[in-house]
Parts: structure tokens; sequence; C-alpha cells
């Protein structure tokens, strides 16, 4: 898309994207919901798209819940959306180690929240670390060793609302010391509209920290990582040009769908909008931009 000018959606050509696509890819945050609150208009919109017997997918980078828990937050906001509707990068975190057979003995010690740990169980995999080591502390003394679990062969690395000192010093323990232990980034989004009102520092700042400590970097399996896509296209029998990808974000989401060779659609109602969006597009551009998504209920 890069080299090619984006358009307004418009009556005429949101109609045609209508017709050429079979599937709509949604990010959440900033897209459907900012925080606990519904962007307005977008029920009705889900709606519209499933009476014209389109599939809705959601894809997010947000790795604090899972799948499990992002269907009870749908379904708290009054959208009915399946759990196998839904794709997160806490979801795909666990399903990395499974496809390159993690050994099952080994352990994975987690800087993030809940999300991923239900995951990485539900993979039958043990967990270490998550929000119960954002309570612990350490203390800065002469011949005092911090131990770490030798048997950590990954560690995953995502949103963090309670990392600490213990935490970083833990991953960066187990990413420089246990022999062939990987390090996984769930996204690396620099921010995200944790509550309706502001953006708030991303996973991409924890990752940040452990890069720095490790001097490596992760395999990133979120967005713009294509390696969902692959769930994707083996759950859903529809080609990539027919699916269309939504997003608020050019770096992530934009650049997922162009990765994947999907429609593009941007929505100024994230962490993009109407003035940084000319900054922010230098580099990725969408094939359509709009306010947000309820636009559609105006063009369709």
């Amino acid at each position: 898309m890069n080299g090619k000018i984006s358009k307004s959606l418009s009556v005429e050509n949101a109609k045609e994207l209508l017709n050429s696509v079979d599937a709509f890819l949604f990010d959440c945050d900033g897209v459907i919901w900012k925080g606990e609150k519904l962007i307005d208009g977008v029920p009705e919109t889900l709606d519209l798209l499933r009476s014209h017997g389109k599939k809705l997918v959601f894809v997010t980078n947000n790795s604090t819940k899972s799948r499990k828990q992002y269907a009870k937050k749908f379904h708290s906001l009054g959208i009915p959306v399946n759990e196998d509707e839904i794709f997160s990068s806490s979801f795909a975190a666990a399903m990395y180690l499974n496809v390159n057979d993690f050994p099952r003995e080994k352990k994975v010690y987690v800087i993030g929240e809940e999300g991923i740990l239900e995951e990485l169980e539900q993979a039958g995999f043990t967990a270490l670390g998550g929000p119960a080591d954002g309570k612990k502390n350490i203390e800065l003394k002469s011949d005092s060793l911090f131990e770490h679990d030798k048997n950590v062969g990954a560690v995953i690395v995502g949103l963090d609302q309670y990392i600490n000192f213990y935490k970083l010093q833990y991953g960066t323990l187990c990413i420089r010391e246990n022999p062939g232990c990987l390090f996984i980034a769930t996204n690396r989004d620099a921010v995200g509209h944790l509550t309706d009102l502001q953006e708030w520092p991303g996973a991409g700042c924890m990752v940040a920290a452990i890069c720095g400590t490790t001097q490596k970097e992760p395999i990133t399996v979120g967005k713009p990582s294509t390696f969902l896509m692959d769930f994707l296209l083996q759950k859903y029998n529809i080609t990539t040009s027919r699916m269309c990808m939504v997003g608020d974000r050019l770096d992530t989401d934009i650049l997922f769908g162009q990765n994947a060779g999907c429609r593009t659609l941007l929505v100024f109602s994230g962490v993009t909008n109407e003035s940084n969006y000319e900054d922010l597009s230098k580099e990725v551009k969408p094939e359509y931009y709009t306010n947000s998504i309820a636009d559609m209920l105006k063009y369709i």
C-alpha cells in the first residue's frame, strides 16, 4: 500500500469494500471500546455486517485477558461474541509454544497478567510469575543472590500494570542464564487506550526493558506479525484478499493486514486521529480511513 493514495471511506467505496470481502477483522482497544466504554455505534455496525453475512473476527494485541475473558467482556457490553471468534496475543503466545513443541517439563515465566497465565494453563503449560510477582520486593544488599528457576525455558512479556524490579530481574536472569530460554513478546505497542479518556504505556515499554537488560530481541507473536493469521486461515476457509483488517494503529493493525494480504481500514477513534495521521502514515498507509467503524452505518 506504500506509495499509493489512501482514500476516505465514502458511500461508493464502502459498498465496494463490503461486497469484496467475506470477513472483517477488528482490533478492539480504540476500535470497539476504550477501556470499559463502548465506542458509539459499534453494536449497530457489527449487527449490520452480520446481517450482510460477513464473518466477524476480533484480533487484539492486548494480552491482559484470555479469549474466554474477552468473550465475557463483549457479553457484558451487550455484544454477542463467541470465544472462537477472538484471537488475542495471549492466545498467540501459548500457541507459539504449542506449535514449536515447547517441552512440557519446562516452565514459562510471565511478565504480564492473567490473560497469558490462563491461555498457558489451557494449553497445558506450567507458568510462573504474572500478577502474583507484582507484590514481591527485592533487597539490594551485599552477599545477596537473587534466585531464579533454572527450569524456565521461556519468558513471555506482555502488558503488565504490576511490573516491578523483581519481575525484570527474574525475566532477565532466565533469558541470560538458562540455556536456550526463549524471549517472547506478545506485542510491542508503545501505548494503548486502557481507559476512555487517555492513552497509557503499552506492552512495548515492558518488552523494551527486557531487551535492554538482555541485549536480545524477542520473538513477537502479536500484530504486525502474521503468526495469528495462520490460525485464522485454519479456522475460516477465506483467502486473505477477501478479508479486511480494521484498526486504529498503522504500525500494528494496518501493517498486519498488509503483511497478510488483506484489505485495510484505519479508524480515527483510537491511537491514530486526524491530527497525527499525516505524521504517522509516512511509512504505512491504509487503503481506506474513516472516523470510526460506525461510519459504515451511513455508507452501507
